[in-house]
């Protein structure tokens, strides 16, 4: 297994390890999880730019890398809806969107093609984690008895209300693209869908 191929099977792992740490309802607990949670994230951009820097693309890791990442985002968003911070529609929409474009693409393998990355994508992904590691933020400092200096933070992660824009602005940007990206897809493999 080659360095970029481990990495993302690392991911797996840290995954495993993040959702283990947000079922402790306590300050270390999600701390540990976030931290985890910002590593898995880190590695995600670092093995795809050592695989095209040392060119080991290869088919499993052509397999693992997307599967890694939808593990690890679907799983935060379901963890930031059961703590209230994330409406239940939206987590659905982004897993359907997962689903749907991993359904397209086999679709075009079995039919010779390969269907080609979304630039979107990456600025859904990018938003997605910007949200979701907020989101994780404000729930490690709601569990101290006091944020202190932490206090900047604390505003900054509002989740709705008045003065809170991090968190509305990235999630909506998420969704935005989450919906368009998606609709890429499907209007990429209409010929496939048509059964030509």
């Amino acid at each position: 297994m080659n360095i970029p191929n481990a990495i993302t099977v690392s991911r797996l792992f840290l995954t495993a390890g993040f959702i283990l740490f947000v079922t402790f309802e306590s300050t270390w607990g999600h701390f540990t999880a976030l931290i985890l949670f910002i590593i898995a994230a880190i590695s995600d951009f670092v093995d795809g730019w050592l695989a095209r820097k040392m060119n080991l693309i290869t088919p499993l890791g052509k397999l693992l890398d997307p599967l890694a990442d939808k593990i690890l985002v679907c799983s935060a968003f379901v963890f930031l809806t059961a703590e209230g911070l994330c409406p239940v529609w939206v987590t659905a929409l982004i897993i359907g969107r997962e689903f749907l474009v991993t359904g397209l693409r086999q679709i075009a393998i079995e039919a010779g093609q390969v269907l080609a990355a979304d630039r979107l994508g990456k600025w859904k992904t990018a938003f997605q984690l910007s949200y979701l590691i907020a989101g994780m933020i404000r729930l490690t400092l709601d569990t101290m008895e006091s944020v202190g200096s932490f206090s900047p933070l604390h505003t900054l992660t509002t989740p709705w209300g008045e003065g809170a824009w991090l968190l509305p602005i990235s999630l909506g940007l998420a969704v935005g693209l989450t919906v368009i990206s998606g609709w890429n897809y499907v209007w990429s493999s209409r010929y496939l869908l048509r059964g030509n």
